[in-house]
């Protein structure tokens, strides 16, 4: 299954690992973008999911907003199965949630309300 993931923090990585370990195609990775940190502030630090991303050679996409035609041109073309969400940070526009053939999961760490 080509599966475009999702995911920011510590939390999602796990997600990714076990969708890899699956065997599943993780065509892309979304996260946020790196953002100041280390000592001053002064670096840019990726977050979990980028790094992890990295070493499992998986393209990684940080874009600022997914709201534009171009990054939801992008992500349409990676002509995804599903989307697999995990404290990725951003909401996701109508043309995101449309654009995989099964849609999106989203995993979340807690239950939500009924409402």
């Amino acid at each position: 299954m080509r599966i475009v993931f999702m995911g920011t923090p510590d939390f999602a990585v796990p997600t990714l690992d076990a969708l890899v370990a699956a065997g599943h195609d993780v065509v892309a990775t979304y996260s946020q973008p790196p953002r100041p940190g280390g000592r001053r502030g002064r670096e840019l630090v990726a977050s979990p999911v980028q790094r992890r991303a990295e070493v499992l050679g998986i393209a990684m996409r940080t874009p600022v907003s997914l709201r534009t035609a171009e990054a939801q041109a992008e992500f349409a073309g990676w002509n995804a199965d599903v989307a697999v969400v995990a404290a990725y940070g951003l909401i996701l526009p109508r043309a995101v949630l449309d654009a995989p053939v099964h849609g999106c999961l989203n995993v979340h760490g807690s239950l939500l309300p009924r409402w």
